[in-house]
């Protein structure tokens, strides 16, 4: 037997390599519909855990910690052997090659990739707004965040100076989509409700709370009926919702929106996204946003093998419009692709064309409303916080079997549970100045430390 004939057979005896890039719900549920083929399959991050990104505004509002809605990746696939997880960066794609770059590592071959990288943020062209109004994507971002909401406050104790004790106590939320809404409602609450009776200087219900949208409304993929219902609970929570208007510049101190100007010490990007630079790597075309666009079976054009799901494809399933950027639909993507590939594997039926089936639009405001868009059932109120909190339990399921954790995460969040109010990774940049009043005190203790 030949060289070419022996390597010939060996592929034959190969069980089929599988990669999948990126842990979040389409790569995750892609991995886990294949796991009882004979496949291998190796799952690549950047980060060793699932995050669940629907509940990250609590983390930065310090209802939550993060270890409240992140689980190592290791320990989801822990029982299912056929899986491998890699922690690494990618680089790039080589589809001639078949291979994965991997960042000061060798390449990862595959004869299947799945491509599941998610979104970032865009700030549409302006990117040196972003140190001055970060967004919420990832752990870090909540906990920058965090830190930055609660250093406020007590930078607002601490000064003697009733315009900088305003502009502390100012928290601007750009972007109206569920996102924006849910973090403006939470930074209410929390100064209505979880710091009240902290401070002593100062009043943290004194605090003010905007959200911005460039558009006519807020929540623009709802009924209008269910936006406006969001724009009269936010603005029973305290929050000024501004529509309308565009922000033309942020930095450390303001928003400016046209000619007007407000002193702002915290801002935050809730605003728009783009895809992640999947498409760059693999050479082909996308749109604005850098979505890849998608066949029926969610291949990429010129590469059968090759799929796109979640936030990275622009796929037209969802009769014949593009499938939104959400969890149920990257799950249900993840699902297809699985069923495809063990098609092509002859290990299953064709499962044919993909079909989006949309189950709703949620989002909250707050602990005590929320609104649902289910097609010809609109709710709003405590029944539709309720099945918010429903929705979000099942999907905690989906990553962690004990009911338990989800118990315990409602109860954390309706207990306002004080234990995620953690100030962490202080620069100087931020440390309070000392107010006026204590400043004998902690010139004595100075002066004290140095003759010691």
């Amino acid at each position: 037997m030949t060289t070419k004939e022996n390597e010939v057979e060996q592929r034959m005896e190969q069980r089929p390599r599988i990669v999948v890039i990126g842990a979040g719900f389409g790569g995750l549920q892609a991995a886990k519909c294949l796991a009882k083929l004979p496949v291998d399959i190796t799952v690549i991050d950047k980060r060793n855990y699932h995050l669940f990104q629907p509940l990250l505004y609590q983390v930065a509002t310090a209802d939550l910690s993060p270890a409240d809605v992140a689980w190592p990746i290791r320990g989801i696939f822990s029982k299912q052997h056929n899986v491998s997880v890699l922690l690494a960066k990618v680089v790039g794609i080589d589809t001639t090659g078949r291979k994965v770059l991997i960042e000061n590592r060798p390449a990862i071959a595959y004869d299947y990739l799945v491509i599941a990288t998610g979104a970032q943020h865009t700030y549409f062209g302006n990117n040196g707004w972003a140190s001055s109004a970060p967004g919420l994507k990832r752990i870090s971002d909540a906990i920058e965040l965090r830190k930055r909401i609660l250093v406020a406050f007590e930078r607002a104790e601490a000064t003697d100076d009733d315009a900088e004790r305003r502009k502390q106590l100012n928290f601007v939320v750009i972007g109206g989509g569920p996102t924006g809404v849910e973090m403006a409602g939470s930074i209410a609450e929390l100064a209505h409700v979880a710091l009240c009776g902290d401070f002593r200087r100062v009043n943290p219900a004194e605090a003010r709370v905007v959200l911005i949208e460039g558009g006519p409304r807020l929540l623009p993929t709802f009924p209008p009926e269910l936006s406006e219902h969001a724009k009269i609970d936010l603005e029973r929570l305290g929050v000024d919702v501004i529509l309308g208007r565009r922000v033309t510049r942020i930095d450390d101190a303001c928003v400016v929106m046209g000619d007007e100007r407000l002193p702002a010490a915290t801002k935050i990007w809730a605003a728009g996204v783009v895809a992640s630079p999947a498409g760059h790597w693999l050479g082909v075309r996308t749109d604005q946003t850098g979505r890849i666009e998608v066949g029926a079976d969610l291949s990429i054009s010129g590469h059968h093998n090759v799929f796109a799901i979640g936030d990275t494809a622009k796929s037209k399933a969802w009769d014949g419009n593009v499938v939104p950027g959400i969890a149920p639909a990257a799950k249900q993507a993840g699902a297809h692709v699985a069923r495809v590939i063990a098609a092509r594997l002859g290990l299953k039926p064709d499962p044919g064309p993909f079909r989006y089936r949309h189950l709703g639009n949620l989002a909250t405001i707050g602990r005590h409303s929320a609104v649902i868009d289910i097609g010809r059932v609109k709710l709003t109120g405590w029944v539709a916080w309720w099945l918010w909190g429903l929705a979000h339990i099942y999907f905690l399921i989906g990553v962690r079997a004990p009911v338990l954790v989800a118990a315990q995460w409602l109860w954390a969040y309706l207990s306002h549970r004080k234990g995620a109010r953690l100030i962490t990774g202080l620069s100087p940049r931020y440390e309070p100045p000392v107010p006026s009043t204590l400043k004998p005190v902690f010139d004595s203790q100075r002066a004290g430390a140095r003759v010691k």
